[in-house]
């Protein structure tokens, strides 16, 4: 395949999936568009404050919060 057979294909594709995006589908160049979305395991909790200040850690308490922000996520 040359340069020009394999942009034809791209082309192709991209008329494909445009046509077949619904109304009201993500605008060109967002996240969604370009096929990337957020895991939910990517968010994060709201926690009780005491990890605002240098309190207690929330997971282990005989220790300083040092702001590591697992205790604000699924840890992975």
């Amino acid at each position: 395949m040359n340069e020009q057979e394999i942009r034809a294909l791209v082309r192709e594709a991209i008329a494909r999936q445009a046509a077949a995006a619904p109304h009201g589908a993500p605008a060109a160049g967002s996240l969604q568009a370009s096929g990337l979305r957020f895991h939910p395991s990517h968010g994060l909790f709201m926690v009780p404050t005491g990890s605002d200040a240098d309190g207690p850690c929330i997971i282990e308490p005989a220790v300083t919060c040092n702001h590591c922000g697992y205790c604000k996520s699924y840890g992975h």
